[in-house]
């Protein structure tokens, strides 16, 4: 009878250890879904604090686009609203508009030497290049960390620890259908 206890209560405590490294492991892909979210959000508040300045130095260059600089604005105050939020569905809405917009300001910027030729343009474009490559870079660690946690969940056995301490999946960050696009060159200097 000593031997069945002792039996019973080692396979308890091997399903009780068992339990306790699943839930250890959905607590770190939590938060490694959270810490890629913060490298995301780092950049994106670095690129809202250089798309003023970006602006402004386009304005004392271009007099005729001034719809393509507010949808920027507009864009940019729409991706810090979702961004503060955590709505990822509106950041990847947002996103999408203000890329479209930096590309077709970008591509404006063409028909004004003056504005090409200037440093703090090419400084601003140069570093908001930087940041976008470094978002989407982000972008990529964010959604393989949210599908892992997402898989994990969703898993026999992590699903029983997960819906035993309700753990909850994670939104991908996606852009719309027209970010995936191919867009032709010609078409942006067409606007």
């Amino acid at each position: 009878m000593a031997i069945s206890t002792f039996l019973i209560l080692g396979v308890l405590l091997l399903i009780a250890g068992f339990g306790v490294v699943i839930y250890n492991n959905l607590v770190a892909l939590k938060h490694r879904v959270a810490k890629a979210w913060s490298n995301i959000d780092i950049l994106l508040k670095q690129r809202h604090d250089e798309l003023p300045k970006l602006v402004e130095t386009c304005k004392q260059y271009m007099t005729y686009e001034q719809e393509t600089l507010e949808r920027i604005i507009q864009a940019r105050s729409s991706v810090a609203s979702a961004r503060e939020s955590q709505d990822i569905d509106a950041l990847g809405k947002a996103e999408a508009s203000l890329r479209a917009g930096l590309g077709q300001l970008f591509a404006l910027a063409e028909n004004y030497p003056e504005l090409k030729a200037n440093d703090s343009f090419q400084h601003l474009q140069a570093r908001i290049s930087e940041l976008e490559n470094g978002i989407a870079d982000r972008r990529e660690l964010y959604n393989d960390a949210v599908n892992l946690n997402n898989i994990r969940i969703e898993q026999f056995p992590d699903l029983l620890v997960a819906r035993a301490f309700s753990f909850k999946p994670f939104t991908l960050l996606e852009f719309s259908e027209e970010e995936l696009q191919d867009h032709s060159i010609k078409t942006l200097f067409n606007r």
